[in-house]
């Protein structure tokens, strides 16, 4: 189940340029256009919503100091997963590797920046022998060397709140995919990010990739025909390259992550609502925003705060009538929202297996599809 053999050909490894060149599928129709042709295939008072929460270059390489005379520092490579404060100060993050690392360990990064290991000791005294706290491994952690045998730690950086955007971006390195064969560069991170990223809003450890098609162009064309844009926020953490577990299945509930749907947005949606028109989400990260907020009961206020929503077959939509999300991975719970959003297995393998026979890209810089809800189609 959820899964499917793809050719390797397929994966595309470079972004389509410019941005709007790439192919989106329309489903169920079965149609084919380049994304730059999105207006049209939706209607006038239509509201397209957006993820715009900005990447952060996650990937970290810091050093452990030496516990005892003779004895040489230690490497550690970390990968950022989720912030706990609005600050960014406080982090879970994965490291590697772990088993060097304990509570109350101080990490040297360079341009003498720190960080103890939380819980954090006195200034000045010895890291406690405490294990670090156990998580399951994450052998898909999207860095250039897959993060296997990591462990989930808990940072304080001993900087500002205003210093901790301008350390990452000079000294962190974006967590691309492995199957994306390039070097982190300017441009490079450019590209994964999407033209419509808050800068203030930043916090996401991978890009919301549905949104890496659009253009300046794109959206003006979206506005001029009437089709109105919302934003929600939500920080897309590494767990999301995560399969989930028997166990999650099982419970409904998937990796924390912060969303935010502010007031203004749940009021457009319900304008829209009240005059026929279609919400259309941009992603499976503003999805999850959307139908989290449903679950709350709609409030005109909005919400923020951790959702563990887990969209899964058999999941009751209440707001989201169709979604512009690229191709995913087997076994991930990204592809088990598009198939519940589908209507179940039989519909995903139809879409999948066509998306492969007409030979459209797959993955981060893949190519997109716009789809409609299984009861609205």
């Amino acid at each position: 189940m959820f899964t499917y053999t793809l050719p390797p050909h397929l994966i595309a490894h470079t972004a389509a340029e410019p941005r709007d060149s790439a192919r989106l599928l329309q489903w169920p129709e079965a149609t084919e256009t380049p994304f730059a042709h999105l207006p049209t295939l939706l209607n006038k008072g239509d509201l397209l919503v957006l993820n715009n929460s900005h990447v952060i270059p996650a990937r970290l390489f810091a050093t452990r100091p030496a516990r005892a005379s003779g004895q040489p520092p230690v490497k550690i490579e970390l990968l950022l997963h989720r912030a706990t404060t609005p600050t960014l100060t406080q982090w879970q993050a994965f490291a590697k590797p772990a088993r060097k690392l304990r509570v109350g360990d101080t990490l040297t990064f360079p341009a003498g920046v720190t960080a103890c290991v939380a819980p954090c000791e006195a200034p000045g005294a010895p890291s406690s022998a405490r294990p670090l706290e156990r998580s399951r491994e994450a052998p898909n952690t999207p860095s250039a060397r897959p993060l296997e045998r990591s462990r989930v730690i808990h940072l304080t950086f001993n900087l500002p709140p205003e210093s901790i955007p301008p350390f990452l971006q000079a000294h962190g390195h974006t967590p691309l995919p492995p199957y994306i064969k390039a070097a982190d560069s300017p441009a490079v991170r450019a590209r994964y990010q999407n033209v419509y990223s808050n800068p203030a809003a930043a916090g996401s450890v991978a890009a919301p990739t549905a949104g890496l098609h659009f253009t300046p162009q794109v959206l003006q064309n979206l506005t001029q025909k009437g089709i109105n844009i919302a934003h929600v926020t939500l920080h897309v953490g590494a767990g999301t390259f995560l399969n989930p577990t028997p166990e999650q299945i099982a419970s409904g509930q998937l990796h924390a992550e912060y969303a935010e749907l502010p007031p203004q947005t749940a009021q457009r949606i319900q304008q829209t609502q009240a005059n026929g028109g279609n919400i259309v989400a941009v992603g499976t990260t503003a999805l999850r925003t959307l139908e989290t907020w449903g679950k709350l009961g709609c409030p005109p206020a909005g919400f923020q705060g951790d959702t563990t929503l887990f969209i899964q077959p058999g999941f009751k939509f209440q707001v989201v009538n169709q979604l512009i999300t690229n191709f995913h991975l087997p076994g991930s719970s990204l592809l088990m929202l598009v198939s519940a959003f589908l209507g179940g297995d039989a519909q995903i393998e139809k879409l999948y297996t066509h998306a492969i026979q007409k030979n459209f890209r797959f993955y981060s810089f893949g190519d997109s599809s716009l789809l409609t809800r299984h009861d609205k189609a």
